[in-house]
């Protein structure tokens, strides 16, 4: 991934009058934003049909795409659907929020009558997107349509213990028979949703736009990937699983969190080579250019809780599949590209599993400025493989963050990135995240940019079209000029921090990554945040005692000499001038040194 920044936005955040954001206008105009404003990703939360809950990290398949997505407006254009019937459905009545109800009671009626229109039209078409899409969808067809014969209760509960527990294959044939219409609905829907999602993605890639996906670690119990090949999880000859997935009990929760995932039997997808994980990243692929994988740690040891347990406190750890599995994902897709999601406190062995699969991980700012702990989300302290983030869809935008957090956190963040009113708080943090080293990209979340925000839900999305645009213009010469920034200064530190990271050297040299140049921004006020040229002298002194302290040093090789030291931009020392190396030889990389 080379170095550059994009946007988190998921789709059903966007501006929509269907009741939920969709694969319509409204995300072309956003891929246009991004264009103009310079970004090259846009990342998104998972695609998938959403269960219980309505989270996207709940999902009917890790195949399958939201039906809710499939936008109308593109129905109608394509003669699927008249005007007439798509305003005669209720959306919800907020449009600042999504109303999974109403939505849930519309959308597939309104998609009915669109399969009516286009199955016989578009036989030839779907039966090939079928033939692709084999070793999925079929089943995955028949448990929607199935669900619906039982009143969308979970597989666990149907009746028909052999359609549940798929006794044989004359029993699946039967119920596609019975369920004819609805395999053929929920066929449809698909091939739908990849039209429609595949015009897109040329779009955004004709645009120098990839896409970052969210692939869940775990499945839910309630998918058609469980019912469909049971085999893979840890399940007993009911069906019932014997442990389930959570974390365990930490500073934040007594009781650990229970997620409630059936686990997967890794004995025997590694004995089958991965077969499942290779179809499942096969299947990403399809949607994505950049998969992040939620919680990487699992892979190396997860937390195993008893089924039936009300919280994950008698939960155990257990050992993980590793670069057993890592190795063969990136192995057998050289075309994707791949994040760690290792938020959190990792392990020794979470960190070397990092390591060795080569994989950015991640650094999130709103994680950065706890007042009472040294943070190694501080932007001085990363290191050039990794993923810079303002908050993930977990955490508040920053306007909402900025009144929630301790104040002495947001204390400590104005001191560090000498954010100001005349800059404005949220701009000043995007530019410390892209003024650091990480070098795939920064990622800053939807209303991150924004200075005035309300409080975040997975529920949210623009109110119009209108409010959408206004931002357009000014947002995108912000994000310009700071990609701009971005790409001519590798990082910037604060000079009044400087007492606080020679702290950070003292206790661990090797925290702070001195293989990569540090700026320390003096005169470059509209940019670093209004640092006054009184801080000089002690950057100077700062600069002198990490030569001493071997902090920084001056390596030769072949007798050219590099010289890895803090660079003084602005002011009496002018950038681009060449200048000499610390033992005062001369330089050919440019580096400026302090005198």
């Amino acid at each position: 991934m080379n170095r550059s920044s994009g946007i988190l936005m998921p789709i059903f955040s966007l501006p929509s009058p269907y009741g939920i954001g969709t694969l319509g206008k409204a995300a072309y105009d956003f891929a246009d934003f991004l264009a103009e404003a310079g970004q090259h990703y846009w990342q998104m939360l998972p695609l998938g049909p959403t269960s219980y809950g309505d989270s996207p990290y709940q999902s009917f398949s890790t195949f399958a795409g939201n039906p809710y997505f499939i936008d109308p407006d593109l129905l109608v254009e394509d003669g699927l659907l008249t005007k007439r019937e798509v305003k005669a459905y209720r959306w919800g009545d907020d449009p600042r929020h999504v109303d999974y109800g109403a939505v849930y009671n519309s959308r597939l009626k309104l998609l009915a009558k669109a399969k009516k229109r286009g199955w016989e039209r578009d036989r030839e078409e779907v039966t090939a997107f079928v033939a692709e899409n084999a070793r999925w969808l079929p089943d995955y067809a028949l448990f929607m349509a199935c669900k619906r014969h039982f009143g969308m209760r979970s597989w666990t509960e149907w009746e028909d213990e052999d359609i549940r527990l798929r006794r044989s294959p004359e029993v699946l044939e039967q119920y596609r028979t019975l369920l004819r219409e609805d395999v053929e609905l929920f066929t449809y829907i698909q091939y739908l949703f990849f039209r429609q999602w595949e015009a897109l993605r040329t779009y955004l890639h004709e645009r120098d736009i990839h896409v970052i996906g969210d692939l869940p670690i775990y499945v839910a119990m309630d998918s058609a990937d469980v019912w469909a090949e049971p085999e893979n999880f840890q399940l007993d000859d009911r069906c019932v699983p014997t442990e389930v997935s959570g974390v365990p009990p930490d500073y934040f929760s007594a009781d650990g969190q229970l997620w409630g995932n059936p686990l997967y039997r890794w004995d025997r997808m590694q004995a089958d080579g991965f077969g499942w994980w290779i179809r499942r990243i096969d299947g990403a692929g399809k949607l994505y250019d950049v998969i992040r994988i939620d919680h990487f740690r699992g892979f190396e040891s997860y937390w195993a809780v008893p089924y039936g347990e009300t919280t994950a406190k008698n939960g155990r750890w257990v050992k993980g599949p590793g670069m057993a599995l890592v190795g063969v994902l990136t192995g057998w897709f050289p075309q994707l590209e791949f994040i760690a999601e290792d938020l959190g406190y990792p392990t020794p062995e979470v960190a070397q599993l990092l390591r060795d699969s080569g994989l950015p991980g991640m650094k999130v700012l709103e994680f950065a400025f706890d007042s009472r702990d040294t943070s190694s989300y501080l932007p001085h302290s990363y290191g050039e493989n990794c993923i810079c983030y303002t908050g993930t869809h977990d955490n508040s935008p920053l306007a909402l963050w900025r009144q929630e957090a301790d104040p002495a956190d947001i204390a400590f963040a104005k001191e560090y990135l000498g954010l100001n009113d005349e800059e404005g708080f949220n701009r000043g943090i995007i530019r410390g995240g892209m003024s650091s080293v990480a070098n795939p990209q920064a990622v800053y979340t939807d209303q991150s940019h924004k200075q005035v925000g309300k409080q975040s839900g997975k529920s949210d999305h623009h109110n119009t079209f209108a409010e959408y645009q206004n931002e357009h213009s000014r947002q995108s010469e912000f994000c310009r000029s700071h990609q701009k920034i971005h790409t001519q200064y590798p990082a910037a530190v604060p000079a009044r921090l400087f007492d606080r990271y020679i702290h950070i050297v003292e206790e661990d040299k090797h925290q702070v990554h001195h293989d990569h140049p540090v700026i320390i921004p003096t005169n470059l006020h509209q940019f670093f945040g209004g640092v006054s040229q009184a801080e000089h002298p002690f950057a100077r002194q700062y600069q002198r005692d990490c030569q001493q302290q071997r902090a920084a040093y001056c390596e030769k090789k072949g007798g050219v000499h590099r010289f890895f030291d803090i660079f003084i931009i602005g002011g009496a020392i002018k950038s681009g001038n060449k200048d000499s190396c610390s033992d005062g030889k001369a330089c050919s990389h440019g580096c400026h040194r302090v005198v």
